[in-house]
């Protein structure tokens, strides 16, 4: 089939039919063999060709810009006092020609990190702030057995007053309360209800559980409570935009106080950052120099003490 009858060969056919008719794999796709180490060759030069690129040093970020336009993360976020932030956002009201009774809004981002690995738990706590800035009043629920301390509790405003009957309809939904307050001696009767109010449950940390009901009533029918989201994240409202400045400030700073509370402070400081806003402006970032509580000198005044007391001697009574 290969050659014609005639008996004569093409040119250049003897060598094609001296090739032996069994030939190996290897041997009639010689380029096959070759092709692996080429990849595997290929893959090594590129990932030693990543390994020598030099990584791009990251400029740094420049503190001010010269013009009105500019790229926002070339440069460093700035940082205001508060009092020149909430002047700021009463000028945004104005020019923006928004809502003058808007709230006021803070978002506060903790380090809740403590010694040896540890952390805070996520907490949320309830301040008596100097302004109030809503006229909107707690549900308050009075947990008590006596008619003369309920009759007390429903003079000072309560919500809703019972004893273990309210037990079951708590637990069905069908009476819900801003904050539950009880008296000692009712308080063993409520443990069922310890998995469903959680850290709305009576407690004396609280300030929740106590025999005076008129203080109890007006703390938590006037309070602002506020909760750690996120795991590190407070985001709350502490004031309307129409109010005086220091109003503002004065409410802000009870809050950042607070939040302090719930680490020690021997530690870091739990606030790392703080922004304040309104409904409808951007956030602004507050320097934090004289807004935290000053810690440093009150441990100041405790080594002093500390170091009196070493030094002064215990003076022995002298006979006469």
């Amino acid at each position: 089939a290969l050659a014609p009858r005639c008996g004569w060969v093409l040119p250049g056919l003897e060598q094609r039919l001296a090739v032996p008719a069994v030939l190996s794999p290897a041997a009639a796709r010689p380029y096959a063999v070759a092709a692996k180490p080429a990849k595997k060759d290929a893959k090594r030069s590129r990932q030693e060709k990543v390994k020598e690129k030099a990584r791009p040093r990251r400029r740094l970020l420049m503190t001010k810009p010269v013009d009105d336009v500019y790229l926002t993360w070339l440069y460093r976020r700035p940082s205001y006092g508060l009092e020149q932030a909430v002047g700021m956002l009463k000028k945004f009201q104005e020019l923006d020609f928004t809502h003058p009774k808007q709230f006021v809004y803070i978002n506060v981002f903790l380090d809740m990190a403590l010694q040896k690995k540890k952390k805070v738990d996520p907490f949320s706590s309830s301040v008596t702030l100097p302004h109030r800035f809503t006229d909107d009043v707690n549900k308050v629920l009075v947990f008590t057995e006596n008619t003369q301390e309920a009759e007390v509790a429903r003079e000072h405003g309560a919500a809703v007053v019972g004893g273990v009957e309210l037990i079951k309809w708590i637990l069905e939904d069908e009476i819900q309360a801003d904050f539950y307050v009880a008296v000692p001696a009712i308080i063993p009767k409520l443990i069922p209800l310890r998995n469903k109010l959680k850290r709305k449950y009576p407690s004396t940390r609280r300030n929740s559980l106590g025999s005076d009901i008129p203080k109890m009533l007006q703390f938590f029918r006037e309070c602002h409570e506020y909760t750690v989201e996120d795991e590190n994240v407070i985001k709350t409202r502490i004031a309307r935009l129409d109010m005086p400045t220091e109003h503002i400030i004065a409410n802000l700073k009870t809050i950042i106080h607070d939040i302090c509370t719930f680490k020690p402070s021997n530690l870091d400081p739990i606030v790392q950052r703080l922004m304040i806003r309104s409904s409808t402006s951007e956030g602004l970032l507050l320097n934090l120099d004289g807004i935290l509580p000053q810690v440093q000198k009150v441990e100041e005044k405790e080594e002093n003490a500390t170091d009196e007391g070493q030094q002064k001697p215990v003076q022995e009574p002298v006979s006469t």
